[in-house]
């Protein structure tokens, strides 16, 4: 798998992380379904936030990761 391909995946990760948590806001504050449904609705919400935090936290790491290595490498080249 080419980097090109990695950093792809990688920032679809992060969008589709993102719009989890979006997702499990929106259900906990606007929506009355899951507000009517009590405990049950709650769990729905937070475990879209916490998938959502799962696939973005640690491919953001990643990604800083990939950017330290590149700009280390870009240094000992001008070096």
């Amino acid at each position: 798998m080419t980097d090109r391909l990695l950093i792809i995946l990688i920032r679809l990760s992060i969008t589709i992380g993102l719009c989890l948590i979006l997702l499990g806001v929106y259900l906990h504050n606007f929506n009355d379904a899951v507000a009517s449904m009590g405990v049950d609705g709650i769990i729905i919400s937070s475990m879209c936030v916490a998938f959502g935090m799962v696939l973005s936290l640690p491919t953001k790491m990643y990604l800083t990761f990939l950017l330290v290595v590149r700009e280390s490498e870009k240094n000992e080249d001008l070096n």
